[in-house]
């Protein structure tokens, strides 16, 4: 009888830690007890009406929406957001706009590891899409190793060169300012765009996570497929 028994307790713990395994972040909106936050991915098409631009085709543009929940402000720091991409094995910080389509150049290293089967190319990037709207674009490097796409994130290291020819007018450059996210102090609901760069050739929005540290801990989301 002990073997029967210890086999029905069995079946009755697999779908427990089953719905364990498969409890996921919530969709678009998530909270701690000092903060709220939402986000949206924009599609192609939103990006490009709202930008006249692709953004280099490897933009990851978010609508978030940050509204402090208690009477406490809430500091808004890009440095306590980035994206995830569980597929590619890559996290992004955002960008500044003048990292898109300043007159600079920017240069993105890659470190640690890739995930993927298969790996990533490791030379670094060099961006920006001052008057070519072109995407970055990696110099050559050391590939990345086949592995897990899960347990290996890749982050970079970036910075930026100033162009020496004179600044010119930039009307995405203006765009970009004008919709981001401000980083400030706020007690309101505050909303703006957000950007990061994800090197893949298939952005899938199942495979991407939104992450931002509050003054309470971090919260996570993730978006609709």
């Amino acid at each position: 009888m002990k073997p029967f028994r210890a086999f029905v307790y069995l079946l009755i713990a697999i779908p427990a830690l089953l719905a364990s395994a498969d409890k996921k972040l919530p969709i678009e909106r998530t909270s701690n007890e000092s903060v709220e936050i939402d986000g949206t991915l924009l599609d192609k098409d939103e990006v490009m009406k709202t930008f006249g631009s692709d953004l280099g085709g490897n933009i990851v543009v978010v609508r978030v929406t940050v509204r402090p929940l208690t009477e406490q402000p809430v500091r808004i720091d890009y440095d306590n957001f980035f994206l995830l991409d569980t597929g590619a094995g890559q996290r992004s910080a955002p960008y500044e706009p003048s990292q898109i389509a300043g007159n600079s150049v920017l240069v993105v290293t890659p470190t640690g590891n890739r995930g993927g089967f298969g790996g990533q190319p490791g030379g670094p990037i060099w961006g920006g899409i001052p008057g070519t709207m072109g995407g970055p674009r990696r110099l050559p490097g050391n590939g990345g190793a086949a592995g897990s796409t899960t347990s290996d994130t890749a982050t970079n290291d970036a910075k930026v060169e100033t162009d020496a020819n004179k600044e010119k007018a930039n009307p995405l450059l203006d765009a970009l300012k004008a919709k981001v996210l401000p980083e400030k102090e706020v007690t309101d609901r505050t909303t703006g765009l957000l950007y990061f760069q994800i090197e893949t050739k298939k952005i899938k929005p199942k495979d991407l996570e939104l992450h931002y540290k509050t003054p309470s801990g971090r919260i996570a989301m993730r978006f609709q497929p």
